[in-house]
């Protein structure tokens, strides 16, 4: 069957106690995301490469990861294989910072293995970044599958049904009321056609910061989804959710055993570990800590009906 052989492949050789399942996490949304997955300890990801559509198959493999590309652009995701397991990720000046604070210190060695990917692209995760603005994760997901799906083309490899990421300039070119049935309300359809429209200028971004400023220049986009974007798109370890609804809380609770907090409390939290404050965010959200939760919850709701 044709498109099933990788026609590119590299092995990567990754530090003791590395974890690649939490690593490369950030870059699916579920576990039924249909651009990527985590099946059998094997990560597949499908994306669009400056040299056509690719699928990375990326597994553990006798102490050392094996990474093997297919389709067009296989040579790109396989040559990018060590970001995305996030295998440069630079952790200089970290343990230093952590063993100021004994939960950070803790988080640190418990999660050793665990460290940042860098996709090298930024559409991608600006579309779903859009799409999780201001709703509750599970109308974020349907929405997400949802445009998927609509503008639907197979990855190349043999992990079906696995769908590229949709193209930008199919994202920009749909009235912004194509996407109501597909769960995206006016607000969010109109910010992912701006973003979508001006894709190829933000990924020729020279570093996060350039990035974050064009980001934030797409009318819609602010401070919160431009740091969930860099954050995957350039590894960068230092991008903080501000704006966030849940990630205050969760710093003060865990760092100063405050159940709530305002963002600019967070900062002044995170404050001491400049340079690594998102990978402080990341941790915690590894180890599954949260604040204590009053009154009640969000309420899910489907666009597409209203």
């Amino acid at each position: 069957m044709p498109g099933t052989e990788p026609t590119a492949r590299r092995t990567l050789y990754p530090p003791a106690g590395y974890r690649l399942a939490t690593s490369v996490r950030p870059l699916t949304f579920s576990p039924y995301d249909p651009c990527a997955r985590i099946a059998a300890g094997t990560l597949w990801w499908a994306t669009r490469t400056p040299d056509g559509p690719a699928t990375l198959a990326l597994r553990p493999e006798a102490g050392h990861l094996v990474a093997e590309g297919y389709g067009p652009g296989a040579d790109w995701v396989v040559h990018q294989a060590d970001a995305l397991a996030g295998l440069r990720d630079d952790l200089t000046g970290f343990a230093e910072l952590a063993a100021a604070h004994p939960v950070v210190a803790d988080l640190a060695a418990r999660h050793r293995g665990l460290r940042l990917p860098t996709s090298g692209q930024v559409f991608p995760r600006v579309f779903r970044a859009i799409l999780e603005q201001r709703v509750t994760g599970k109308e974020a997901y349907r929405a997400y599958a949802a445009t998927v799906r609509h503008f639907r083309t197979e990855a190349p490899g043999p992990m079906q049904p696995l769908l590229l990421p949709p193209e930008p300039a199919a994202v920009a070119a749909t009235p912004y009321w194509a996407f109501h049935p597909l769960g995206i309300e006016q607000r969010r359809a109109d910010t992912l056609r701006r973003a979508a429209a001006v894709a190829d200028r933000l990924e020729r971004c020279a570093d996060s910061a350039e990035a974050t400023r064009r980001l934030k220049a797409v009318p819609g986009v602010g401070p919160w989804t431009a740091a969930e974007v860099v954050r995957v798109a350039y590894g960068d370890p230092d991008a903080v959710s501000v704006g966030d609804y849940h990630v205050p809380n969760t710093v003060a609770w865990a760092l100063a055993g405050e159940a709530r907090a305002d963002d600019a409390r967070m900062l002044a939290l995170l404050e001491p570990f400049r340079g690594h404050r998102g990978r402080v965010c990341v941790l915690l959200a590894a180890a599954g800590i949260t604040a204590p939760k009053f009154g009640p919850r969000a309420p899910i709701r489907s666009f597409a009906r209203f």
